[in-house]
């Protein structure tokens, strides 16, 4: 029942997307001033990082299936508190726990995708599993977006921890088998953290999830300024983030998903960063919208190639008993990524132009560094 996981990355990133658009206005309709806005947005992610590194830990003694359906299900019910969230404060700890639930999920899912997929199929795998992700990013802000407008935001989770609990039985229903999957391997000694941390191709991935999410950031905060410097509204925004994610999904899933099993997956993460760093470079200097919707395809072809082969390296870096503690770290980078990206970029003061030129150099740079260090035969630790 690997569909079932897929839906459940799905709706893990759709809980994620779907807050997107609605946060700041219900955040300001409970009185709270501009900092504490920014505080409200802000704590899911950090939330999440620690629920991304505690589901690691407990995947790997646990099993990835009982932290799976514990984090759905506790997820489920702590959607349903935003309904008592009658102030700031409380708000902000419904966000606190909320995001550390939801960060729960997301490793111990794709933890128990790359450990019950063939080695020779591990990057179309991960191809397939980011198509799901790009299909609630275009998804998830239209849903809460049309929902919120009709009815409120309190509906948007309703709707959200619905799903949540329906995949939370059915995981007990048809994924307890996956239990014993390798369960052998599951009982090996980990390895320390510090060994972790020194390999140099499970560090080449972590970077490369930062740089991922780093720039998705910067192209959530900077895009829609670039929009409007060109005369155009926030619907545009809209259609050139929908561009970008259509192309991502395409890759994902065309025939060309198996080039990522084909070809290194470093050679394939350099490439998509490249393309990436190229892709924002020229959105600094793009004089027209037309050409904004090109470029934010060639930014797609580089997302779709990027994410994958990230996810391949981790799985070729890892053994399964040490492999929920690697996605833990994995998708924590991710967090922090969203986080910096948009952070830096706001600190700096920069325009437009300017945070896609910065975000592009440091791209550029990072897929050098991807492609020049360490250029070894990598055994799993």
């Amino acid at each position: 029942m690997r569909v079932l996981v897929y839906f459940i990355v799905f709706f893990s990133f759709f809980d994620l997307f779907s807050q997107l658009p609605i946060m700041s206005p219900l955040a300001t309709s409970l009185g709270a001033p501009p900092f504490l806005v920014g505080l409200v947005v802000g704590m899911f992610s950090l939330s999440n990082i620690i629920g991304n590194v505690t589901s690691g830990f407990l995947t790997d003694k646990k099993g990835p299936l009982s932290i799976l359906i514990f984090g759905l299900f506790s997820t489920s019910i702590f959607l349903l508190l935003y309904y008592f969230a009658t102030d700031t404060w409380i708000l902000l700890l419904v966000r606190f726990i909320h995001g550390f639930t939801a960060g729960l999920i997301v490793p111990a899912a794709f933890t128990n995708l790359a450990n019950t997929t063939a080695n020779e199929k591990k990057g179309k795998g991960a191809a397939l599993s980011g198509a799901f992700i790009g299909l609630a990013a275009i998804i998830g802000p239209a849903f809460s977006g049309i929902v919120a407008s009709k009815v409120n935001e309190i509906t948007v989770f309703a709707v959200t921890s619905f799903f949540m609990f329906s995949l939370g039985i059915l995981s007990l229903i048809f994924l307890r088998s996956l239990q014993k999957v390798k369960k052998t391997k599951l009982d090996q000694k980990a390895i320390s953290v510090k060994v972790f941390f020194q390999d140099p191709y499970i560090m080449k991935a972590y970077l490369g999830a930062l740089f991922l999410m780093f720039s998705q950031g910067v192209v959530a905060y900077m895009l829609p300024l670039k929009v409007l410097e060109l005369g155009s509204d926030t619907q545009t925004s809209g259609l050139l983030m929908s561009t970008f994610g259509l192309v991502a999904v395409l890759i994902f899933i065309l025939p060309t998903n198996t080039l990522f099993d084909r070809l290194k997956a470093v050679h394939t993460a350099v490439f998509g960063m490249s393309l990436m760093g190229i892709s924002m470079l020229s959105i600094s200097f793009s004089p027209s919208i037309h050409l904004l919707y090109f470029i934010m395809g060639v930014y797609g072809i580089g997302f779709a190639f990027l994410f994958p082969s990230l996810n391949s390296m981790l799985v070729e870096a890892t053994d399964p008993a040490d492999r929920g503690k690697a996605y833990g770290y994995f998708y924590a980078f991710f967090s922090m990524g969203v986080v910096i990206g948009s952070g830096v970029t706001g600190l700096l003061q920069l325009t437009a132009n300017g945070g896609f030129l910065f975000a592009g150099t440091l791209l550029i740079i990072g897929a050098f560094f991807m492609f020049f260090k360490n250029r070894t035969v990598h055994t799993p630790i």
